[in-house]
């Protein structure tokens, strides 16, 4: 048998540099095409999504707006027929209204830097001596008016005879049957300080209007140191006072002055005045026929005339309807009063310090017409007030949204003065306290704090809502 020999042979191929590149170019070329078509596949389904969509909201729009407008609407009567308050807010004493946690119920004290460290403001004594303070007794009189006489629609006979003479007051000025009609002699007349003084000071006439019940007026009577606020044409809601001690509930009066508006207000929402007319800590006085239109006039009744609404008080603090008194009455009075020998005292203006400056903000914020300021300014000028920025040392401009006082024949006089000027003029009282106060120039012992003492004396809520206009 023969034999064969198998030649393995091993085959190589040569691959040249150009063709390797080729067939890289074409790998590249090929995943090129493949990403320009998935890029353009995906815009192409983006753009048929988005037309669709626009189909969908064009034949569908009706449907899209009626759904959440209807969602809204039951959500709205569910809140106004909500029955259980929610437990996680915070309600206003006795009136259960939803109002900012931040401020309601704040009893923690305000301080100010003073030499490079911090002091209170309102330097009141501690809770113990409080407890033990004693109002002081009665003083022999010191001060240039002895006596005080009311002009009353029975002395002013020759004005009240002349119905011409009244008709031209009333298309004037704001003058009626509550205030009377002072004439401009009158008022210059009033400035000029004798022992005994003659003065408008409302309650000219027993028809005048501001009716209290006589249950009310005996009560009022009997209170020798009063809180006194007011809430007219159904506005603001009433704060309890808190950070009293147990002697000041003993020996303080708090009253509230309401309108019938405002008690139906409060009745709709379930808020009714006790059998024993208090809320909480207020005594609530519901007044009759009030005298103005304007609300704000009707405010400065309780705000001013206290010493005739509370004829047997030696003292008084008047706190705005958008503030909660937080302080024990009896030491602010020996704070800002007994401590500094003064009988007036009233915060400074937080931001301005001149009334034609003032005058300028009020039209700014719509609180006065501009003919009506520049009328009061004008007259202001016409007598000699100067555009100064201080009193004594302090601003002279004043906020007084918290008013302290000793019931004085000087001090009575002044704010039947200062009444009488918002009568006249605007209601805005921070433009005629200062010339008032230049103008009654017996008047030297007034404590102008500063704003922080007033900050540290109530807790500032703001307006619940828009008083409605008085209709008479």
């Amino acid at each position: 048998m023969s034999s064969s020999t198998v030649n393995h042979s091993t085959i190589s191929i040569t691959v040249s540099d150009e063709e390797s590149d080729d067939r890289s170019r074409l790998l590249r070329a090929r995943r090129k095409r493949r990403k320009q078509y998935y890029l353009s596949s995906r815009s192409k389904t983006k753009k048929d999504l988005l037309v669709r969509a626009l189909r969908k909201v064009v034949r569908w729009w009706p449907i899209i707006l009626f759904v959440p407008a209807i969602g809204l609407l039951l959500f709205e009567v569910s809140r106004v027929f909500e029955k259980q308050p929610d437990p996680s807010v915070t309600l206003v004493p006795n009136f259960g209204r939803k109002v900012s946690v931040g401020n309601l119920n704040r009893s923690d004290p305000r301080t100010r830097a003073v030499h490079g460290g911090r002091e209170r403001c309102l330097k009141i004594l501690p809770p113990e001596e409080l407890e033990r303070l004693e109002i002081p007794s009665v003083q022999s009189s010191s001060f240039p008016i002895d006596r005080i006489e009311y002009v009353s629609e029975t002395d002013g006979a020759n004005i009240h005879g002349n119905a011409d003479l009244i008709q031209h007051h009333t298309n004037a000025t704001r003058f009626n049957l509550f205030t009377g009609y002072q004439t401009i002699l009158e008022r210059e007349q009033s400035y000029k300080v004798n022992e005994t003084a003659v003065v408008h000071c409302g309650f000219y006439s027993e028809n005048g209007g501001f009716k209290i019940t006589d249950e009310d007026k005996r009560y009022m009577q009997s209170c020798e140191v009063v809180v006194s606020t007011c809430a007219f044409g159904g506005g603001d809601n009433l704060y309890q006072p808190i950070g009293m001690s147990e002697t000041s509930l003993r020996k303080v009066c708090y009253v509230a002055f309401w309108d019938e508006i405002t008690r139906i207000t409060q009745e709709s929402e379930g808020h009714i005045i006790g059998e024993d007319r208090m809320i909480g800590k207020w005594r609530i006085v519901v007044v009759r026929q009030l005298p103005f239109m304007d609300q704000r006039l009707n405010g400065k009744i309780p705000k001013m005339l206290g010493h005739r609404l509370f004829p047997q008080a030696r003292y008084s603090i008047w706190v705005d309807s958008k503030s909660q008194f937080r302080r024990d009455p009896l030491g602010v009075l020996e704070a800002l009063l007994w401590r500094t020998n003064c009988v007036l005292a009233i915060s400074e203006h937080g931001a301005r310090s001149s009334i034609y400056d003032e005058g300028k903000a009020v039209v700014k914020k719509h609180k006065a017409t501009p003919e009506e300021v520049e009328v009061q300014l004008s007259q202001y000028h016409h007598d000699g007030f100067p555009d100064e920025k201080r009193f004594n040392g302090k601003k002279a401009l004043a906020e007084a949204s918290v008013i302290v006082r000793e019931h004085t024949p000087l001090t009575n006089i002044f704010m039947c003065l200062w009444f009488n000027e918002v009568v006249r003029f605007t209601s805005r009282d921070q433009l005629s306290f200062p010339y008032v106060l230049r103008q009654l120039r017996v008047l030297k012992n007034v404590n102008m704090f500063p704003v922080c003492t007033r900050k540290d004396m109530v807790n500032s809520m703001g307006h619940t809502r828009k008083a409605r206009t008085q209709i008479i």
